[in-house]
């Protein structure tokens, strides 16, 4: 997953011949709106938001947020559908009941 996102962060840095962002403003956005963009540029399949989105914090940070993301959708899916977690996630990976 890191090789991945490094590999977005990398091209998006090395476009254009720009200077990567300074750190002020990397501040312009946190861990959680870049982790909500990427993941929603991932599911819109959209690289050019995917490129944007990895840049705008560090490869671990995104992982983390993405990481948060997940954990808090799979719970609200889980209180909606009223199943346990594990059902859920297990059901959006496609994997057999356990």
């Amino acid at each position: 997953m890191f090789d991945r996102i490094r590999k977005y962060a990398d091209r998006f840095r090395g476009t254009g011949g720009t200077e990567p962002p300074t750190r002020r403003e990397r501040r312009g956005h946190n861990l959680f709106e870049a982790a909500a963009a990427y993941v929603a540029a991932r599911a819109e399949d959209d690289q050019d938001r995917i490129e944007e989105a990895a840049g705008w914090v560090s490869p671990e940070a995104l992982s983390f947020g993405v990481s948060e993301l997940a954990c808090r959708a799979v719970v609200a899916l889980a209180r909606e559908r009223g199943q346990s977690p594990r059902t859920v996630a297990r059901d959006l990976l496609g994997l057999p009941v356990a």
